[in-house]
């Protein structure tokens, strides 16, 4: 991390202040360490050199990164709709007339041929889909502040407000930030204390473009990646001839600055999106918007509203108007007083936040900056940084995911740059999946709304691709996709060809539906998964070698079974997403009562007809139909898609199927315990299904780390993909409560390192909601909360104990009620 007085532009160093210390108030001469207690908080003794170190801010639509710089504060936006492009059509023409050509070919097991036909004539065009773009920063500079002592910088994740602190010459200065969901504007607070005031010369800078590929130039060190020759925060002056120049940066009155811009054109795409920013101030200085800047004299209290917006109306609609909504939203806000905004905002944070509390102990590092517990965690375990982990996550998610915005994407709504590292998209081959495992057991279902309507709008776009390029019924998405909905196949062959994206949301939603199960949720999810499962109907062939029916051409994601091939038929991860999904599907019709006999007939049909999961010659969970596992070219390789069936899926568990759970554990141990920062946590979350809880405290301690966390705990794949967070956050409350086979299993992963502990919010299957103390590695009590008079069937110790939740639908139970360990 940079020095304390250290940035890249416009800080104004020093090392000793202009009035001396010991003549300055009581509260100002007190240190900045942080005094343990339940508030989880991110803190730091100095401010954000690279963006992996600033704090993150969001609304769902808004995405605020704050740096904490005291001269010249540096402020980051997103907007999630701001992607490249604009409407198109990616499905290749050539697909449908050359598709029995390529299954011939993989029937035939003449790769390469199969390989270059389908490069040729079934990915998509253009072959990469949009990309989302950073919205540009505000540029803060405060040219009285000279030096800084006391400095602190803090991210509360309770309240969802970034924090700086700091003394300079002319007194206490004060800086809060937060993303307002209720006004939809991040609010800046500007404070001194003592007899000084501040100025503030205020102004935009677009952003960087990054030029897609040149994420891939990279050399790595302990906070992750740096770009060759330049790293991540010292780019300014990199590419600044390919910047598009805003429309616009001028007043917009006498206190409010507008920024009206376009987007990228990406991939021959032309861009058909309108943006706009725009920054209100209310103070006690004298304001003035002059030319492109906003300039304050002589403030003691500052607040800043800011709103941000695009044409967006949908993916068919450019249509919108960003700089009404934007000239409203912050017209609104910056009528209300800044307690208002304040409260409001904590109102809304906390309804949802407040849902879930866990403690693991260790509360006493909390005393210790969040980078320095990151860089100590491998040689110092951090209970309570895992405990936090969790919240964060959760902050992260609620941040990024709100009913009316986009979902999380592969940054959930945070990034720097133009054209982000994997264009920023939905890759749903697993990345967007994981960003919602923790949305069911961590309280937060609200959330999984965006995600819905995506899959939704699939639905519709999906019928296209299903129907043109496979002449099939219903509809499918393969592994990505982007603002515009685009459901074909992309990237290449070895990456693309993979047909169960669609599906694989759809189970996603399924599991939503099991934690939080209403007919009305389950009337909106049952023709999206009807229409994925004609499609599947429509499109299984015959295993050449009478194994059954079978997916072809697709890929067991993304992994090569030979050298530069990772086209096949019928690979197991196909076959078991198809298992949940058909079942899905009839426990869906069943549930709500409606009667299709010839659905319901064509799906039992196909579904009992899928090839059995299988146990290769080395004892191991068989990734394709062929045992071709040991001779893949990546043994380690970071996807483990064939243990999909462990986890999320409970179709392979220890308790039912232990031979094949023994395999997958025969897996887990060639593909190593290290790898990216969501495969990280994939594997995580899958040992602690087979309830292995010090292999996966082994494998935490790895994503905790230094290597697979930043400064400021985004996930570094690297560099930064925000799925890890949520699929390691998913998989520690996994270690505690686990929701699978019809029973709720408690410390079914507890590690040693957590002898005593408490979770208290955590949701299961059939809207059940626990409370869950433990000492000593042992249950002491468990709350339960769920449909009146519901039975509810829990296992602890290999046991299986029943309980009945009463009128209310509460029930308690004490040690006394479980069995002693053996």
């Amino acid at each position: 991390m940079t020095s304390a007085f250290t940035t890249r532009r416009g800080f104004v160093a020093g090392s000793t202040l202009a009035c001396s210390l010991a003549a300055l108030p009581a509260f100002a001469r007190s240190g900045a360490a942080r005094l343990a207690d339940d508030s989880p908080t991110l803190w730091y003794d100095q401010p954000a050199g690279p963006w992996i170190e600033a704090l993150p801010l969001g609304s769902g639509r808004l995405g605020t990164m704050v740096f904490g710089r005291p001269a010249q504060e540096r402020l980051q936006f997103n907007i999630d709709t701001l992607y490249g492009g604009g409407p198109y059509i990616q499905d290749n023409p050539k697909f449908h007339d050359a598709l029995p050509q390529v299954r011939a070919l993989i029937n035939e097991e003449r790769w390469k041929e199969a390989n270059d036909l389908v490069s040729e004539a079934l990915m998509g065009k253009p072959i990469k889909q949009m990309p989302f773009s950073g919205a540009g920063d505000l540029l803060l500079d405060f040219p009285g502040v000279k030096a800084a002592a006391r400095y602190r910088r803090s991210l509360d994740l309770d309240s969802a407000i970034a924090t700086t602190t700091f003394i300079d010459g002319s007194g206490r200065h004060r800086r809060e930030a937060f993303c307002s969901v209720p006004d939809q504007v991040t609010v800046i607070r500007l404070e001194i204390e003592g007899d000084g005031t501040f100025d503030l010369d205020l102004g935009y800078r677009h952003p960087d473009y990054q030029p897609y590929g040149g994420f891939g130039d990279t050399q790595y060190d302990a906070h992750g990646v740096v770009f060759v020759g330049a790293p991540w925060d010292h780019r300014e002056s990199l590419f600044a001839e390919k910047r598009p120049a805003p429309l616009v940066v001028r007043a917009d009155g006498s206190d409010a600055l507008l920024i009206e811009g376009r987007n990228v054109q990406a991939f021959g795409i032309p861009g058909q999106l309108r943006y706009a920013l725009r920054v209100q101030a209310v103070g006690d200085g004298r304001i003035e918007a002059v030319g492109d800047r906003l300039q304050v004299r002589g403030a003691r209290r500052l607040t800043l509203v800011v709103a941000g917006e695009t044409s967006y109306v949908n993916w068919q609609d450019t249509s919108g108007d960003p700089v009404a909504a934007v000239r409203q939203r912050t017209a609104a806000a910056a009528r209300k007083p800044f307690a208002k905004l304040r409260d409001d905002h904590l109102k809304a944070h906390r309804a949802l936040f407040r849902r879930l509390h866990i403690d693991l102990g260790g509360q006493a590092a909390n005393a210790r900056t969040t980078d320095a517990r990151i860089k100590d965690v491998p040689r110092q375990p951090d209970a309570a940084l895992a405990a936090m982990y969790v919240q964060y996550a959760r902050y992260l998610l609620l941040s990024s995911s709100r009913p009316g915005s986009q979902p999380a994407n592969l940054q959930g709504v945070w990034n720097e740059v133009l054209h982000t590292p994997w264009e920023g998209k939905y890759t749903i081959n697993i990345n967007t999946e994981m960003n919602y495992w923790p949305a069911g057991p961590a309280n937060l279902s609200e959330c999984v709304e965006p995600l819905l309507k995506l899959v939704e709008d699939l639905a519709v776009t999906g019928v296209r691709t299903a129907r043109d390029s496979y002449g099939a019924r219903g509809w499918v998405a393969h592994h990505n996709t982007d603002l515009w909905r685009a459901t074909a196949p992309l990237d290449g062959p070895l990456w693309g060809m993979w047909p169960m994206g669609g599906a694989w949301l759809c189970t996603t939603l399924w599991q939503h539906y099991q934690y939080n199960p209403s007919p009305a949720l389950l009337r909106r999810l049952l023709p999206l998964f009807k229409g994925a499962s004609l499609f599947f109907v429509d499109t299984l062939v015959e295993d050449p070698k009478g194994r059954g029916l079978v997916t072809s051409p697709s890929m067991s994601p993304e992994n090569n079974h030979h050298t530069d091939i990772a086209l096949c038929a019928g690979p197991a991860m196909d076959r078991q997403i198809l298992r949940d999904l058909f079942d899905a599907a009839l426990a869906a019709q069943a549930q709500l009562g409606e009667d299709d006999p010839a659905f319901t007939a064509a799906v039992r049909t196909a579904r009992a007809r899928l090839p059995a999961d299988r146990i290769g010659a080395q004892g191991q969970f068989q990734e394709w139909l062929e045992d071709w596992d040991s001779s893949a070219t990546d043994q380690r390789h970071r996807h483990v898609s064939h243990l999909y069936a462990v986890y999320p899926s409970e179709q392979v568990n220890v308790r039912d199927t232990p031979a094949l759970a023994a395999a997958a554990r025969v897996t887990l141990n060639a593909r190593g315990d290290e790898s990216t920062g969501w495969a990280t946590a994939w594997r995580l979350a899958l040992w602690t299904r087979l309830g292995d809880g010090e292999r996966a405290y082994k494998i935490l301690q790895g994503l905790l780390g230094p290597a697979r966390t930043y400064p400021n705990m985004f996930d570094a794949h690297p560099p930064f993909q925000i799925d890890g967070n949520f699929g390691g956050a998913a998989a520690i409350l996994e270690m505690i409560v686990q929701s699978w086979g019809g029973e709720v299993h408690l410390l079914a992963a507890l590690p040693k390192a957590w002898p005593d502990g408490r979770l208290h919010g955590v949701r299961a299957h059939g809207g059940l909601e626990l409370d869950v103390d433990w000492q000593a590695g042992r249950l002491t009590r468990v709350r339960l909360r769920g449909p009146a008079k519901a039975n509810v069937a829990l296992r602890y110790l290999g046991q299986r104990i029943t309980t009945k939740l009463d009128e209310r639908g509460h029930a308690r139970m004490s040690a006394a009620d479980f069995p002693a360990p053996a």
